[in-house]
């Protein structure tokens, strides 16, 4: 069985979306989908668990904490971290069995928004490649439950880049596999923020982190330049 984990905040608006598209791009794999909530004050937790996903609250805000509390739940030998407002590709369970069953413990898929800007297109481009710096979270995780607890799940100091973070550690441990299919993502922050503008705020965030800024002096800058932050 694969474990769906979805952390959230306040994301009543896209959450119902999500979980529909998830049951459609289905293709008969036994699942099981968890919504790891960070204390949403909408009603993103009744809606999910209206549309049949189990929902936990995390102790704490923050999407390392909520995936590891998902995943602490979660009864699947495979995990498989998707954002709020991403929709993963049709048949996208059994392309994970697959790489699972030929040797690979974790991946993700390539990445596409749902804006056809040719910056963003371009963007999505390079994430066919396995170079660390094109991996997102966007482009969703699997990972075998023992993989995972051997590298100890997200790390919760890590506020910003978890995604990054754990990639690394699980590239140390076990091949790693980029898929075929593509994870369609909001581009809300890049239209709320300017298209290139918030580009090159990521490539600031990218560039602070390499060089070892403190996480709380990268989640100050994020929240200083980025409209409607979630952290």
């Amino acid at each position: 069985m694969i474990s769906i984990i979805i952390p959230t905040y306040n994301e009543a608006d896209q959450i119902q979306n999500t979980l529909s598209a998830i049951a459609n791009a289905n293709q008969g794999q036994e699942i099981e989908v968890i919504v790891a909530d960070g204390g949403s004050t909408d009603n993103t937790v009744q809606i999910a668990r209206s549309c049949g996903a189990t929902a936990v609250v995390s102790d704490r805000k923050g999407r390392a904490a909520q995936m590891n509390r998902g995943a602490a739940e979660a009864r699947g030998e495979v995990l498989y971290f998707l954002h709020a407002d991403s929709i993963p590709p049709k048949g996208f369970t059994g392309q994970i069995l697959k790489a699972h069953a030929i040797g690979y413990k974790s991946g993700c898929f390539q990445l596409a928004f749902d804006h056809p800007h040719w910056f963003l297109k371009a963007n999505c481009w390079f994430t066919r490649f396995d170079v660390d710096a094109f991996r997102y979270g966007d482009q969703s995780l699997f990972v075998h439950r023992d993989l995972f607890s051997e590298v100890g799940g997200f790390c919760e100091k890590h506020i910003v880049f978890e995604d990054y973070h754990i990639v690394k550690q699980l590239k140390k441990r076990s091949r790693f596999l980029i898929m075929k299919g593509k994870v369609t993502t909001s581009a809300r922050k890049y239209l709320d923020n300017g298209i290139f503008k918030m580009q090159g705020i990521f490539f600031l965030m990218y560039f602070l982190y390499k060089v070892g800024i403190s996480q709380e002096l990268l989640v100050s800058t994020y929240k200083k330049l980025i409209r409607q932050n979630k952290i």
